[in-house]
């Protein structure tokens, strides 16, 4: 049977031909639905993502697999956590960028690597569900980076002030280098080496050049091994002028091997000088043994801390903690004394309260100690005086004995304690012996002529 194309039908209030009724019978019989056509795909996020299937694509940074519902936040969220940082500046570069990285992303990650770097916390900070909480009440479009890519975050940063440190590094005629040796608590021994110089504003500068683990013999071919190695790789090997340790001995030969000047740390030196003149002293060694054991029971015992804190405020006073002496600084021997006598009455009230043998220290004992913090506070000023960062201490090292010198002459002239007298002698043939050489030293003599406070008054 023949039918004519011409042949109008009328089907669903439409008039359609012999051959788009034929047609449309077809797939009306067979049920054939026709698939739309797929959706272009105009996200930035697909240059770095592959769909691998109807509900899933794979990460091409880093192969990791996401569920996909027809939208890219979770590919967004992804590399926003784990790559962003890591592509540097993509925006600028043409990445995923218009649109996807505001300037505010990026300012946030920045402070959270400060917060990480400067406060010393652990990467795992960002897992912390209190940290989470108090960020999304901040800030909720903020998507907290993972821990892995705040590690990258740090280590990016870690080489970016690196670059600018060793920039700037090159731009000074001469530096300095300060190092020191130490023990960790799980007995492994570093080696830390600071750089010092005078920028372009004449201000003071230090970089911190290395902390190494030291598995090595702590011998001089070791140690100057290990510095060398470091100077070449920050560029400063012909610019260095002085170097500054403590007085070990291998110290002193590391500089020899190295062809450096070297000078020993004043205030290590102090150190010494007050910490051998203190055990000279039996009878203050006595105080000190028994001192140490009465702020050990009060920062043991939960009820002894608890007692001296009542009293302290049924005193109408600031509640203070007793400080404990560390054997690495004679400054904390000074603190333990200077503390219990600010607090000699709050301390006798709680131990007559408590049931213990401990006993506060006697009316005479307290006077030895106050005669003795009375020549030791000028020591406490010059440690404190030579530990500033920012400061150049080379031209104060000599005013600063003649001035602890003449105190001491003076504070044991007014004093009738005993024990502080002998005490003042053991410290004032430590000082001069220790350090008598140092006004002929040329490095430390030029700094304080050069120094237009001291040129005249600094000397002996």
């Amino acid at each position: 049977m023949g039918f004519d194309s011409r042949c109008v039908i009328l089907v669903r209030g439409k008039h359609l031909s012999f051959c788009q009724f034929w047609l449309y019978d077809i797939f009306a019989t067979c049920k054939v639905r026709m698939e739309p056509a797929k959706k272009r795909k105009t996200s930035p996020m697909w240059e770095y993502f592959d769909q691998i299937s109807h509900n899933k694509v794979k990460c091409l940074l880093c192969s990791r697999e996401l569920g996909y519902s027809n939208n890219t936040s979770s590919m967004l969220r992804h590399y926003r956590a784990m790559h962003e940082m890591k592509e540097g500046h993509a925006g600028d570069a043409g990445g995923p960028a218009q649109g996807t990285r505001p300037t505010r992303k990026q300012d946030l990650d920045e402070a959270l690597v400060n917060l990480i770097v400067k406060d010393t916390q652990p990467f795992s900070v960002v897992e912390d569900v209190g940290f989470r909480a108090f960020v999304a009440l901040l800030d909720p479009n903020y998507v907290i980076p993972k821990r892995q890519a705040v590690k990258a975050m740090v280590e990016a940063k870690y080489a970016l002030e690196r670059s600018k440190a060793i920039a700037d590094m090159q731009k000074v005629v001469a530096v300095s280098l300060t190092s020191d040796m130490w023990t960790s608590i799980n007995m492994d021994a570093y080696l830390a080496v600071t750089c010092h110089f005078v920028d372009d504003n004449t201000r003071l500068n230090s970089v911190l050049l290395g902390v190494q683990q030291f598995s090595q013999t702590h011998t001089a071919e070791n140690l100057a091994r290990v510095k060398t190695s470091l100077m070449e790789e920050w560029g400063i090997t012909d610019k260095v002028t002085c170097l500054v340790t403590d007085g070990a001995a291998n110290m002193i030969s590391c500089g020899k091997h190295l062809k450096l000047r070297h000078a020993i740390c004043i205030a290590h030196t102090l150190n010494l000088i007050v910490k051998k003149s203190l055990d000279m002293t039996p009878v203050l060694s006595d105080i000190r043994a028994k001192s140490r054991k009465l702020v050990g029971f009060f920062r043991s015992s939960t009820l002894a801390k608890e007692k001296l804190v009542s009293v302290q405020r049924q005193m109408g006073r600031p509640t203070l903690k007793l400080l404990q002496e560390v054997e690495t600084r004679w400054n904390s021997t000074y603190h333990m004394l200077q503390r219990l006598v600010d607090l000699r009455e709050p301390v006798g009230a709680a131990l007559a309260s408590l049931n213990t043998d401990i006993t506060t220290l006697t009316s005479a004992e307290f006077t030895t100690i106050s005669g003795c913090l009375s020549l030791l506070s000028g020591f406490n000023d010059a440690t404190i005086e030579l530990s500033e960062e920012k400061n150049v201490s080379g031209s104060k090292v000599v005013p600063l004995l003649k001035m602890l010198e003449q105190m001491l002459q003076e504070e044991m002239a007014k004093t009738a304690e005993a024990v502080a007298k002998e005490m003042g002698e053991h410290l004032l043939r430590q000082l001069r012996e220790r350090l008598h050489t140092l006004q002929s030293m040329s490095i430390m003599s030029l700094a304080t002529l050069l120094d237009p406070r001291f040129k005249l008054i600094g000397f002996f």
